[in-house]
Order: C-alpha cells, then structure tokens, then sequence
C-alpha cells in the first residue's frame, strides 16, 4: 500500500483523499503499482493547484477582464468541491477562496461599466430617435436631399451602436427603437409624395419648355428679325419652373436656337450699319448743297428745296443716333424757305399793307407825342418816357420793313 499526507493507496488500487482527518474515495487506478495509482490522482491535484495559481497571477499583474476572471473562478469552485484528486484540497480551497474578493470587485466594477455604457449607448439611441423625429416634424419647410442623408447617418450610427457598442436589453431598447422605426417610416412615406409630386410638376414643365424651344427653332428661319420675338421666348423661360433632369438638354437647344438668332441679326446690324454710314454721307452732302439755296430767288430755291426733299427720300435711313441731328439741318433749310415765302405773302398782300401802314402812322404820332412829354417832364420820368420812345422806334423800324 502508498500513502502520503494527503491520500493512501489499498490493496485493490482505490485511492483515497484525506481531507481533516475524514476520506474520500477519488477514484481507482488498477492494472498499476499503487505509487502509480497515487502519482495519477496527486497530478490531477497539480493540475487544479497551476489553475488556482495562475488565476492568482492574473489577479497580481492587474487584469481587469472580470468576466473571465469570474469564469475560471466559478470554474475552479465547483472543481474543488469534491475534486478527484489527492493533495492539500482545503489548502487550494482557501487560496481560491482568497481571490473571492478581487474577483467579485472586478465583476462589480465591470457591471458598472456596463451599466454606464449601456445608458451612454440608450442617451446616443435617444438622441437618434429625438433627431429623426425632428426631421419628420415639419415635412413641408424640409430639404429633402440634405435630410435624407441625415436619415441615414442616423440609421448607421443606430446599426453601429448595435453591432460594435454595449449589448442593451431589448425590452430597454425596444420602444427607442420603435419611436425611430416610426420617424423612418413616415420620412420615406413624406419623401416618396414629394417626389411623385415633384415629377409631376418637372413633366408640366418639360412639356412647357418643350413648346418653347419648339418656338425658338421655329424662328430661326427670319434670322435676325426674330430678335425681339425670342426675347420674349426668353421671359417665358425665365418664368418657367425647372424641368428636372430635362433642363439642361431643352436649354442648350433653346439656347442654340437664340444664338442662330442673333448671330444672323449681328450680321443684319453689320449691313445696316454700313449703309447707314453711306446714306448718312449722301444727307450730308444733300444738307451743303441746300445750305447754297438762295431765297431771294423764291420759286429757284423752292424747285431746289423739292429736289433735294426728294432725293432725301430716296438715301433712306441713316443710324438713329443720328437722325435728329441730320434731320434738324434740312428743318432749317426748310425754315428758312417757308419764312422767305410767308414775308413774299405778307408783301403782297393788301390788306397786310394797310395794317402795316395804319401801324407806322399810330407809333409816328406815339413817338411825336412822348418826344413833346420827355421835353416836358421831370428828371425823375425822364427815363421811362425814353424807354417807351425807344421800344416804339424799334416797332416802326419793323412796321417799315414790313411795308417795304
């Protein structure tokens, strides 16, 4: 038979652990010498002793991972409550029961942690839903693609604190995750109404500006007469809502089109702008040669003014910011003839004369008269009875010419 302090071998290979004075039968190794038997049930106690130790170590040099820490210790415990093994148990169990009060501070500081964490993660998840609520409050003031990629950072974020955060319990993270689920819900709902009305609206105005730049291609045929048409083409587009994907090809054929336009009036311009030079150097010349009009000779320089009325005509335009001035000169020329040819009348008419001769007698006695009153009165008057002479002599000198 192999004893030693801690278990004994009998005769038939059972093999006991003695534990305070009491055994226990751990097990039975036959068919081997009892030291073998013993050395198998002594290795099975090293074997519990390195585990114990090793936790001991972990323990010592500060590892924090409590809930593994809490796993071999619960482990070990239960090994150790009857273990199949010979050795000091009581001893172990004393050592593991050491470690008892580090351990449990472990888990309660992890259990804090994680209840810290899992209220961050349950604030974070509020916040996710009170902002995606936010968003759904007012639909109609939203912009729609901003906030729909806002829609889903806030999603990630939710999938993120799911997969990689804190483990929540679902009955907690439920109804947050309902409230957002809901928010989510009636965003897309708001979304897809906006857009289904939105394509409505860019169709109404794809076919609006379609008509317009059916217009616009329909008026480059008249070149550059169609100028102030296409302009107001150009209104109407400007009032016109976007067409949606459209705009920009309906544009550039809109836009084409008034490039045609203009470039066709550019050229007109240019053709106009040369024969207005050449008609404004022939009304020019037309303007000298009416300046030599001599109305002494009336009927002469009535024939010449027609003349000269008359080719005039036959120039044609010249540019506008010219006209006034060219006009304003055969305005005098013409001037000039119609005064010749009323003071002609005037002459030769009797009853012209008579006034006329009736006018030069009333101031000849006026100025007689004033002439006997300057003679005769004060210094004082003396000066306005000779500017009332004075007005009079220059109405006689007309009213003789008149005659004349």
């Amino acid at each position: 038979m192999s004893n030693n302090a801690f278990g004994r071998v009998d005769s038939e290979n059972n093999v006991y652990v003695i534990e305070e004075g009491t055994e226990r039968l751990v097990g039975q190794y036959p068919n081997v010498t009892p030291d073998e038997a013993l050395a198998y049930f002594v290795r099975k106690f090293e074997d519990l002793e390195a585990q114990v130790r090793i936790l001991e170590q972990r323990l010592a040099s500060g590892i924090t991972d409590s809930k593994s820490l809490k796993t071999t210790f619960d482990h070990l415990t239960s090994e150790l409550a009857e273990p199949k093994a010979v050795g000091n148990v009581k001893g172990l169990r004393d050592r593991l029961a050491k470690v008892s009060p580090a351990i449990e501070a472990a888990s309660a500081k992890l259990a804090a942690e994680r209840d810290a964490a899992i209220e961050a993660a349950m604030a974070q998840k509020e916040q996710i839903a009170a902002r995606a609520e936010a968003l759904v409050g007012n639909l109609g003031g939203i912009n729609w693609k901003k906030s729909a990629q806002e829609m889903n950072d806030l999603f990630n974020q939710w999938q993120s604190l799911q997969k990689d955060g804190v483990k929540v319990p679902k009955a907690k993270t439920d109804p947050i995750w309902k409230r957002f689920s809901q928010a989510r819900a009636k965003f897309e709902a708001g979304r897809r109404t906006y857009f289904a009305t939105l394509d409505s609206k860019f169709k109404e105005a794809k076919s609006a500006k379609s008509q317009l730049v059916e217009k616009a291609e329909a008026l480059v045929a008249k070149g550059g007469d169609a100028a102030a048409d296409y302009r107001k083409l150009q209104d109407d587009w400007k009032l016109a809502p976007r067409a949606g994907k459209a705009e920009d090809v309906l544009w550039a054929k809109f836009r084409a089109a008034g490039d045609a336009i203009f470039a066709a009036k550019k050229e007109k311009d240019a053709e106009l702008a040369t024969e207005h030079t050449a008609n404004l150097k022939a009304k020019q010349e037309l303007i000298a040669k009416a300046k030599k009009i001599d109305v002494k000779d009336l009927d002469s320089a009535k024939r010449a003014l027609s003349e000269i009325q008359a080719e005039w005509v036959k120039i044609g335009h010249v540019a506008k910011d010219k006209v006034r001035d060219i006009e304003s000169e055969l305005r005098k020329v013409e001037k000039l003839v119609q005064d010749a040819q009323a003071d002609a009348w005037r002459r030769s008419d009797p009853a012209a004369k008579a006034r006329s001769n009736s006018l030069v007698s009333q101031l000849e006695s006026a100025i007689e008269s004033l002439e006997a009153e300057l003679k005769a009165a004060p210094a004082a008057k003396k000066k306005d009875i000779q500017a009332q002479i004075d007005a009079r002599k220059s109405w006689l000198e007309a009213a003789i010419k008149a005659v004349d």
